[in-house]
């Protein structure tokens, strides 16, 4: 069955970017912190490396029962019995993940215009990753996204809506307008040095606003 998912503090990792030692550390200390959410990117890594990354970072997702996504690879996302995968606009198209996985998985798209998050919607995403909202360092391909037009995107369509792309403390009370239903963050939590407090502080910002 698929699980209820609350996305208010959506936490995307990167190695490159994380103040501990490794990512189970990391994400630990995050969800600790308040995340709600946790998706594994490794872009620069084996598929044998990313799959014990996967294990042990299921581990902890598990024991905190907080559901863990898998960045693009279906492969992976179903040989650690991860609960679903996050599709970017080059991946294969939502209906056949959707295939592959079943409808007891979880499937998210990324999506930059109201077009595209309407077919993503239309096409079976659980939710969207909407942005770059705010300009980021962990992507060189991203489309800016106003808070206009993430706000649209929330009101056409009727599945959960998470802002990405330079999402800071100081700048996530900007995103209320648009009503979404969370943030996803790097960064400004794993690239700090008090990662637990850094999420503290990021779902405190984001539910006042």
């Amino acid at each position: 069955m698929k699980p209820e998912v609350d996305y208010s503090l959506y936490l995307c990792t990167d190695r490159d970017l994380m103040t501990t030692e490794t990512i189970e550390e990391s994400v630990e200390l995050a969800i600790k912190g308040g995340v709600t959410v946790v998706q594994l990117r490794e872009k620069n890594c084996t598929s044998r490396e990313f799959y014990e990354v996967a294990i042990a970072v299921k581990c902890i997702t598990d024991a905190y029962e907080v559901p863990l996504i898998i960045n693009d690879r279906i492969d992976i996302a179903l040989a650690v019995k991860a609960d679903g995968v996050h599709l970017g606009q080059k991946d294969i198209p939502v209906q056949a993940a959707r295939d592959l996985l079943g409808q007891d998985k979880i499937v998210g798209a990324t999506a930059n215009t109201v077009e595209s998050a309407v077919a993503a919607w239309k096409s079976g995403a659980d939710y969207l990753g909407v942005g770059d909202v705010f300009g980021t360092t962990t992507k060189n391909d991203t489309k800016p996204v106003t808070v206009e037009e993430l706000k649209e995107i929330r009101q056409r369509v009727q599945i959960p809506v998470v802002a990405i792309g330079g999402i800071k403390q100081s700048n996530v009370h900007l995103l209320k307008p648009a009503g979404i239903d969370g943030i996803a963050v790097i960064s400004a939590i794993i690239g700090q040095k008090d990662v637990r407090g850094a999420a503290e502080a990021m779902l405190s910002s984001f539910r006042e606003a």
